[in-house]
């Protein structure tokens, strides 16, 4: 009996001091499968350090303080309130009695990011442009880290690999999103242009664009069966899409193309002006060398449809074009931005690929430290007679820290004028966001492109690698000047979120848009004509910067009513092209213009062109997208 109770006795004292032990013990946190992933790949990549680099392992300095040199990261602030969905914005309300309109404004967002609702169309009356969206509200973790030594540089010409910072995932939420079939896509309508009367305003004004995003997106959208979204669609984009053959300048960094006839669409049976500009070819070894660091979406979403896989598959094609003095760098992010690489040379292209063959998806989207981190780079690699641009490959869509554009916008808009350029290349669909995107590069002096096949991105970064990376203008502006004795009213075809003011065009402070090397930009106008009066149609005038010198251009040329096409069959290919590519564009946003417009007749006429063009493949893919097209839109009106 004794033996059996100090057995007992003995047994308890053994659990007490296990449980003080288990209480004393850290707590555990479960690694993030992101943070797993990049570890893997550092580890992998130890082997190509430069003799005397600091390891992964290093405390706080990294190679020559860039990431290194950070404080210590404070412990996260609490996370704040979830925002609150916000309700929809009140429908627009209908024109009073006039002239017809476009679609009416759209109601403002609520909090949430959730799109106002577009207004009815008027029954007669003046049209309004769409309202914004709202911004996505999502709670904020509120981290602190110590301040980073800017006085400190990092070595160039070889593999170089930062230290990485702790795993901490502040929380965070998404914005509404659009409606199906696509979840978490975020889209936001422009508005249509109107018909203005030459005797209240003969000027039009607009910021050049060479986005094509749009196209893209909605080729994605009609390939899987669907009809784009509405807000997706931007006009110039369609158009800009495509190679009109403009003659190259031969002075100037840009020339100028006037063509017109009557078109074939809508029952006014209006006319139809093309304004076309075509930049400076500059040839692949007049290309100046090129600091490119790529910021790279390594979080969870970017795993569905293989969008990493083809991001991966992209920057290849990328890489083994660069030339041996060009340079790469990498920041990926997840639930945190990190250093992968630091500014190496291309020459030294084997590195370069293991790091981005190795990358994973994993966690969540902190896209604001990613974009960060890649400008803090690229503003150290500013050199004089080179390029520096940060190309970011993303989904759009962010969860962590700022999600809404204001506040990286504010930080990219500084980084410009150090000399940093942005070009943003999106991939998939469904958790995408277009908005942020395109903001991002209209506000980076760079363009905004949408990859959604390889073919797309050997088209950017093969055929168009050299008019992606050099700008030839800075703020380059368009504004026409109608003839009001031969011009009733006008119309521009998109371009509404390129507005400019009138008073504006000579005003060069104000930001306007950035053209690449060999681009081309179109300008669509429906006018109306008055009867039997002859003379001058108009007169567009060009002006931009010269992104080397500072210098300031104008351009100038008019166009006369004797010149027109009197059919429309009778135009260059080109032209007939641009105008079947915008008929299809106005009638897949819901143009209050294109109401009694016909996919149909698109169809037809965008066959009818392709056969006129066999030597452009991409033409024949515009009819056969626009066939499939009215196939859903038929399928859909129960037809």
């Amino acid at each position: 009996m004794f033996r059996k109770l100090v057995l007992v006795i003995a047994g308890v004292t053994l659990l007490a001091a296990l449980l003080a032990c288990a209480a004393e013990a850290p707590q555990v946190i479960e690694e993030d499968s992101s943070q797993s992933s990049i570890d893997s790949i550092r580890d992998s990549l130890d082997s190509q350090r430069s003799p005397g680099a600091p390891g992964a392992d290093d405390a706080s300095v990294g190679p020559d303080g860039f990431a290194g040199s950070r404080g210590a990261q404070g412990p996260a602030g609490p996370a704040g309130p979830a925002g609150s969905a916000g309700a929809s914005g009140p429908l627009g309300a209908a024109g009073a009695q006039g002239g017809p309109v476009a679609a009416g404004p759209a109601g403002p967002a609520g909090p949430a990011g959730a799109s106002g609702a577009r207004g009815p169309v008027g029954a007669q009356g003046d049209p309004a442009s769409a309202g914004p969206a709202g911004p996505i509200v999502q709670s904020q973790p509120a981290p602190q880290q110590g301040p980073r030594n800017s006085s400190q540089s990092f070595p160039l010409g070889r593999p170089t690999l930062a230290p990485l910072p702790p795993n901490i995932a502040p929380p965070g939420g998404a914005g509404s999103p659009s409606s199906p079939p696509y979840d978490l896509t975020f889209f936001q309508h422009a508005g249509v242009n109107p018909f203005i009367d030459t005797e209240d305003d003969n000027l039009s004004t607009f910021a050049m664009d060479v986005d094509t995003a749009s196209y893209s997106v909605a080729r994605r959208f009609i390939q899987d069966g669907n009809l784009p979204d509405p807000g997706s669609v931007r006009v110039e984009e369609f158009v800009n899409y495509f190679d009109m053959g403009y003659a190259p300048p031969r002075q100037h960094a840009f020339s100028i193309h006037m063509e017109g006839s009557p078109s074939p669409f809508g029952a006014d049976r209006h006319w139809l002006l093309r304004i076309g500009l075509q930049g400076k070819e500059v040839s692949d070894w007049e290309r100046k060398d090129a600091t490119l660091i790529f910021a790279i979406d390594v979080s969870g979403s970017m795993g569905q449809e293989n969008r990493l896989g083809l991001v991966k598959q992209s920057l290849r094609l990328l890489v083994n074009q660069l030339g041996p003095r060009d340079e790469v760098g990498i920041v990926i992010y997840g639930s945190r931005g990190h250093v992968l690489l630091y500014p190496t040379d291309a020459g030294e292209s084997g590195a370069i690929l293991d790091a981005i063959n190795r990358l994973q998806p994993g966690g969540s989207t902190y896209v604001e430290e990613g974009l960060r981190l890649a400008y803090d780079m690229a503003e150290r690699s500013v050199r004089p007679g080179r390029i520096t641009r940060v190309i970011l490959l993303s989904d759009g869509v962010g969860n962590v820290g700022a999600t809404g554009s204001a506040a990286i916008l504010r930080h990219i808009r500084d980084e410009v004028e150090q000399g940093v350029t942005l070009t943003s290349v999106g991939f998939g669909m469904g958790n995408y966001n277009d908005v942020l995107m395109e903001q991002l590069a209209n506000d980076g002096d760079g363009a905004y492109y949408y990859v959604d096949n390889l073919d797309e991105a050997r088209t950017l970064f093969v055929e168009n690698l050299t008019g992606t990376l050099q700008n030839i203008a800075r703020d380059a502006k368009v504004q026409v000047e109608f003839n009001p004795g031969v011009v009733q009213s006008y119309r521009l075809l998109g371009y509404e979120n390129r507005e400019v003011a009138d008073q504006d065009f000579r005003n060069d402070a104000v930001d306007a848009g950035e053209v690449g090397a060999g681009h081309s930009v179109t300008a669509l106008y429906e006018v109306k004509l008055r009867e039997g009066a002859t003379g001058s149609v108009g007169t567009v005038r060009l002006r931009y910067e010269d992104p080397d010198s500072g210098s300031v251009t104008e351009l100038s040329q008019w166009l006369e009513r004797d010149s027109l096409a009197r059919r429309f069959e009778e135009a260059s290919p080109s032209f007939q092209l641009a105008a079947s590519v915008a008929e299809y564009a106005e009638i897949l946003r819901g143009s209050y213009w294109a109401r009694e417009g016909s996919l149909s007749q698109v169809s037809s006429e965008a066959w009818r062109v392709a056969d006129l063009m066999r030597y452009a493949p991409e033409v024949a893919e515009f009819a056969s997208l626009a066939e499939q097209a009215h196939q859903m839109h038929y399928a859909r009106a129960g037809g």
